[in-house]
């Protein structure tokens, strides 16, 4: 994808020139069907887009930029992964395609890395066409092979900075990146995190070329025996994380219906305080977990007390003191106490928001002193439990 999320010149550049050879419209598809491009230049008077040539499985792979599932399997039903020469493929209006195709297999050493699409006419194209077109193909086969293994050691280096020791592997591990983004590592970056990634297949994981920005996309181990998505993200201005925002809530919408969580880590112009990012990263997803008000999509920046709270080791969260309060019979006494110091202890807020009482509120917090043993009207106890609370949802 380009800076701004559209498509490569290249592509475009090469479908086109096939649009041309054929003398009608090209889509360039990878082997996901994910569109990479499509071209409307054709030769002679019917230059212009018709845009009356569209059936609706063509009309929605150029609009939402992918097909569906079916639409997939019916298409591949005709050994398109598997061809070395283009496929004809009929018109079958019960299925959504008015219009024949030819499928333009986008092979490299033999493994087949996408498909251009035409519309089929009467008498359709030449054998010398299609040939022709088939070496176009075959640079865009190229290219696409160059991309995936750009893209694979761009994955590589990115998780070694991220889960490399300090010192001299970390170090390696920068110098790495930076060697594999070329220009792209100078200028600011983001690091996300969306947790947690419901597969530990990282074939699973959606590719950075769909994430306007997005320079490398990893998985991550996430607690003992989970996985976590760890993305690079480009920014323009350490003021706008739009760009981060917008590829967690992407991502965040492909895990299915797994309850996922995405943190965004503060903007860096030195790749070598990419894995720092890492940190504050996790540590907002952490808090986006843990509090539903700072999430889904939770910014390092503004999960106040949590930036303390998610630096603690983790048996911090159980403080003796405060065990008695998290037991499940007293999780009503808990919550309380939690929205009481929320409001900076002013009652009437406190029981405003509970929707009680003051007396109730008054008599909650004295059953909290009891099991705790902490005096309320004492700011170091106060704050005791106050974090304690906090680190408990963590």
């Amino acid at each position: 994808m380009g800076e701004n999320g559209g498509v490569k010149g290249d592509y475009q550049e090469l479908v086109d020139e096939i649009s041309a050879l054929l003398g009608a419209p090209a889509t360039l598809e990878n082997r996901d069907f994910r569109l990479i491009a499509f071209g409307t230049q054709i030769s002679g008077d019917d230059s212009d887009f018709d845009a009356s040539a569209l059936d609706p499985v063509r009309t929605r792979s150029i609009l939402t930029r992918g097909s569906t599932p079916a639409v997939r399997a019916w298409f591949e039903g005709f050994g398109i992964a598997r061809a070395t020469e283009p496929v004809r493929i009929p018109a079958t209006p019960e299925a959504g395609v008015y219009r024949g195709r030819v499928c333009l297999p986008v092979r490299h050493r033999g493994i087949v890395l996408g498909y251009v699409w035409l519309l089929d006419d009467d008498p359709g194209p030449t054998q010398e066409q299609l040939d022709a077109a088939m070496e176009v193909a075959g640079r865009i086969g190229a290219q696409l092979a160059d991309e995936a293994q750009a893209g694979a050691d761009l994955t590589r280096e990115f998780h070694s900075v991220l889960t490399a020791e300090r010192g001299w592997q970390r170090d390696m591990a920068v110098a790495a990146l930076r060697t594999a983004l070329g220009a792209r590592a100078e200028g600011l970056h983001t690091v996300v995190c969306v947790a947690p990634w419901p597969s530990a297949d990282p074939d699973d994981a959606p590719s950075v070329r769909t994430l306007p920005a997005a320079d490398a996309l990893c998985t991550v181990p996430w607690g003992a025996t989970g996985q976590c998505l760890a993305l690079l993200v480009r920014l323009r201005s350490s003021e706008v994380l739009t760009p981060a925002l917008t590829a967690a809530a992407k991502l965040r919408s492909r895990a299915g219906t797994a309850p996922v969580a995405a943190g965004v880590g503060a903007p860096r112009t030195d790749l070598a305080e990419l894995a720092a990012a890492w940190q504050e990263a996790t540590a907002a997803t952490r808090t986006a977990l843990a509090d539903p008000r700072l999430g889904p999509d939770a910014q390092w920046s503004e999960i106040g007390p949590y930036r303390l709270l998610t630096a603690l080791p983790a048996e911090a969260a159980h403080d003796p003191v405060i065990a008695p309060l998290l037991a499940p019979a007293h999780r009503q006494l808990a919550h309380t106490a939690e929205v009481f110091l929320d409001c900076a202890g002013q009652a009437g807020r406190a029981a405003a928001a509970l929707g009680i009482h003051r007396q109730t509120l008054y008599y909650r917090l004295s059953r909290v002193e009891q099991l705790t043993g902490l005096d309320l009207d004492e700011g170091e106890d106060r704050l005791l439990l106050h974090m304690g609370l906090k680190a408990s949802r963590l």
